[in-house]
């Protein structure tokens, strides 16, 4: 076990993606947390507003200023769109390394991030330099980085789900369907009347149909891996559950003699985190809540055109502070496993 130490301080620990970093954290055996801010909560212990980490951190709120986040090695920002882009630059002068959370420099198209996001980016030369902190695709490219855009939940699933099949140019890409859902849990822990218990529970329903923010994300993914552009019908859904994405994703795919199983299984072996189910298994969110696992399954119906894929993930761990995790573990030169190795959580 290596026995290097890195500071680690995250901004914005009192959301959901907050204290899923910190959770993770504190039993990773090469990290120290050194700061957790807050603006509104400065100067309160964390344990008192999440007291699962009593006994496991004995930290206060402070404020997010440079000064104090300069003690870190690597800072992590759990935080709302549009605030991490905002200190960075001045993160970055001072040598420290950073994994943003959020979708400050996700989308290398300045204008379209801007069309999506509604605000003028505060540091565009940065967002070149980042790098796109999917482990499966970018994982040498993030050794070095300075900077890594972590990627969001839903395109983790959609993406780790179609690759295999766009990468051997296998799919039409113009055709791609990505039917997917979230726990409430990805919406935030912000006070909103459509996440209350009595308005998701024993329900479900689509929303931002014509046009969700993670939408250009995944398409910039497959575009890459496709080396040309790709057309995607992506519907999410909330689901009554408070964690978990099921991206069923949908693709023609032509070629009646290739090995799919075989494809997805060579394409994954040596990925700790994606796990390829046997021929006619399909995975369920149950079965990734709390890990930092993909669980993939498909399925040609009837022997056909399309091809089924089956992609799921715990929003708050693979989706979110799970993927900064192991970035950061491959920024640092750690076993990328480190802090990762939870059992999923059944019933």
């Amino acid at each position: 076990m290596s026995s290097k130490r890195v500071k680690v301080a995250v901004v914005g620990g009192t959301g959901y993606t907050g204290v899923e970093c910190l959770r993770l954290l504190v039993n990773h055996p090469n990290v120290e947390i050194v700061v957790v801010t807050s603006r509104s909560e400065a100067g309160q212990p964390v344990s008192d507003m999440y007291p699962n980490l009593r006994g496991h951190l004995d930290l206060a709120f402070s404020e997010p200023t440079v000064e104090i986040l300069a003690a870190a090695d690597v800072v992590f920002f759990a935080t709302p769109n549009g605030t991490a882009m905002k200190m960075v630059p001045a993160l970055l002068e001072a040598g420290m390394r950073v994994i943003d959370l959020a979708a400050d420099f996700r989308i290398k198209d300045i204008a379209l991030w801007q069309q999506w996001y509604g605000m003028e980016h505060a540091c565009p030369e940065l967002v070149e330099e980042a790098v796109y902190g999917l482990p499966e695709v970018n994982r040498e490219a993030t050794r070095t980085a300075r900077l890594v855009a972590n990627p969001g939940c839903y395109p983790t699933a959609c993406q780790l789900g179609f690759l295999p099949l766009i990468e051997n140019g296998l799919a039409a890409t113009d055709s791609l369907i990505a039917d997917v859902k979230s726990g409430v849990s990805g919406a935030g822990r912000q006070a909103s009347v459509g996440t209350l218990l009595c308005e998701v529970t024993e329900s479900m329903r689509a929303y931002a149909v014509d046009g969700h923010r993670h939408l250009p994300e995944v398409k910039q993914g497959l575009a890459i891996a496709a080396r040309g552009e790709v057309s995607l019908t992506f519907v999410p859904h909330l689901t009554p559950m408070i964690r978990g994405i099921h991206a069923t994703l949908y693709a023609n795919v032509n070629d009646h003699g290739a090995d799919l199983q075989a494809l997805y299984e060579a394409r994954y072996k040596d990925e700790p985190f994606v796990d390829v189910l046997p021929e006619g298994t399909l995975p369920e969110t149950r079965s990734v809540k709390g890990s930092n696992m993909c669980r993939i399954g498909l399925v040609r119906p009837q022997g056909q055109d399309v091809v089924v894929v089956l992609s799921v993930i715990d929003n708050l761990v693979k989706g979110a502070a799970g993927q900064a995790l192991h970035n950061m573990n491959i920024m640092f030169g750690l076993d990328e496993r480190s802090g990762l190795n939870s059992v999923a959580l059944m019933p």
